[in-house]
């Protein structure tokens, strides 16, 4: 009878990558809703390749380390991020005339509204992982509440103006907690807290 070994390999943590994927695409969209930029042109690349690939980068190998959690955050952020440069590629008239054209932006609303939906249940699970995720997922509640009452023309500036807000708080943690996931494992040593679970759950 032939032993079969399971050969455990070190992997690198693939969050740090992920979260800065994500801390760079929200840094630049929110810099068009604050109106220090404008247009959704200069965005679609970051939205593409660090928004989704980096976070689609970073589930697939949580996923090899068996996380759940941070699997279905990455990849859900990851696909988001696809979709809405796809949409911006759409609203620019990239596809034609003919999709420009027949846009919805109620339908975009939809989603923001599930997105949200999906943040909520997830901001619960990040309050068993460390406060710094738990900030960021509340922050990323608070965008899609702003985004999805501004899409849907309810209170539209004021809510715009809020996921803005939301939008750049997220990517501020975002760097913070990709620093210390890379910072940290580099000194082999806490050198940026980002704070201990609650506890409320586990």
């Amino acid at each position: 009878m032939n032993e079969t070994k399971k050969i455990q390999i070190a992997a690198a943590d693939p969050s740090a990558l992920g979260l800065f994927g994500l801390a760079m695409v929200t840094f630049v969209a929110s810099s068009q809703k604050l109106g220090w930029s404008t247009g959704v042109s200069g965005i679609i690349p970051w939205a593409i390749f660090l928004g989704a690939s980096a976070q689609l980068f970073a589930c697939i190998n949580d996923s090899k380390h068996e996380n759940t959690f941070g699997t279905t955050a990455f990849g859900a952020f990851a696909m988001f991020w696809y979709s809405v440069a796809a949409t911006w590629l759409i609203t620019t008239g990239f596809f034609g005339e003919a999709l420009q054209s027949s846009f919805d932006p109620r339908q975009l609303g939809f989603a923001f509204i599930g997105y949200l939906i999906f943040s909520v249940f997830m901001t619960i699970g990040a309050m068993e992982t460390n406060k710094v995720l738990f900030i960021i997922f509340v922050l990323i509640d608070g965008l899609f509440i702003g985004l999805s009452f501004s899409t849907f023309g309810i209170m539209k500036h004021e809510m715009h103006l809020f996921a803005g807000i939301c939008e750049l708080g997220v990517a501020l943690f975002g760097f913070y907690g990709s620093a210390a996931s890379v910072l940290n494992k580099h000194f082999g040593k806490v050198f940026l807290p980002v704070g201990k679970p609650f506890g409320i759950f586990k």
